[in-house]
């Protein structure tokens, strides 16, 4: 963890609070801490990924790069094509993140865990409150409900947009036009206008077989699928 982290951290005078893309076991999982796992459909999250490293600004690529210990070919821009930017992502398994498929499946089989809650995008957007209240219950904090309602106002999608340089990262500035770039649409199943009918079903199938049934049919859906009580 690079230094300036643990700095922000231990600076933190709230409940700490760390957001990381990182699988399970690379992680020292501790039953001192509790876990939000967020998923997302792998097709829906390639799309955002793609806006994301399409508009990050030279500089950034050039800190990425030089990062002590880098292992692996440097990052660069990909070109402005969403399908072969998704192309390219499927091929190297989520590269140039973690792999996709072993974060997934890592997460889920500890689910079971008492500290361990899963949050899925869809069932964010389809009833941002309730889910609140479920991560709420799950985090041991309460709030009186004028500050609940304030609280599901300032994480919706539009108001994150509006404020973009507080909840981007480092206030957006990897990014040329900063963090409205990174809050960029907020929805789900662009990638229907942009993948074939084929290379959409093959994921499908691949989601299945690296996940099994279950674990694919929530990563796609969210929380219509039965699943353990404590990733609920």
């Amino acid at each position: 963890m690079p230094p300036e982290v643990l700095v922000a951290l231990e600076q933190q005078t709230h409940r700490r609070v760390l957001k990381t893309h990182l699988p399970v076991d690379a992680l020292a999982v501790s039953p001192q801490a509790k876990y939000l796992y967020v998923g997302r459909d792998g097709r829906d999250a390639v799309s955002s990924l793609h806006n994301h490293f399409f508009n990050m600004l030279p500089q950034t690529y050039d800190a990425f790069n030089a990062t002590p210990g880098w292992i692996g070919p440097p990052l660069v821009r990909p070109s402005a094509s969403a399908l072969d930017f998704f192309r390219l992502w499927s091929e190297h398994c989520g590269a140039p993140l973690t792999p996709f498929w072993n974060n997934v499946r890592g997460w889920w089989n500890v689910r079971h865990l008492p500290n361990v809650k899963f949050v899925h995008f869809n069932d964010l957007k389809a009833d941002l409150a309730s889910e609140m209240r479920g991560i709420a219950k799950f985090l041991d904090i309460s709030l009186a409900p004028q500050d609940f309602e304030r609280a599901v106002s300032n994480c919706t999608f539009d108001y994150m947009k509006a404020h973009a340089e507080l909840v981007a990262p480092r206030g957006g500035m990897p990014f040329d036009g900063g963090g409205k770039t990174f809050i960029n649409k907020g929805t789900n199943g662009r990638w229907r206008d942009q993948l074939p009918a084929g290379e959409s079903l093959a994921f499908e199938n691949r989601a299945k077989a690296e996940l099994g049934q279950d674990c694919a049919y929530w990563l796609a859906h969210g929380t219509k699928v039965k699943i353990s009580p404590h990733a609920l």
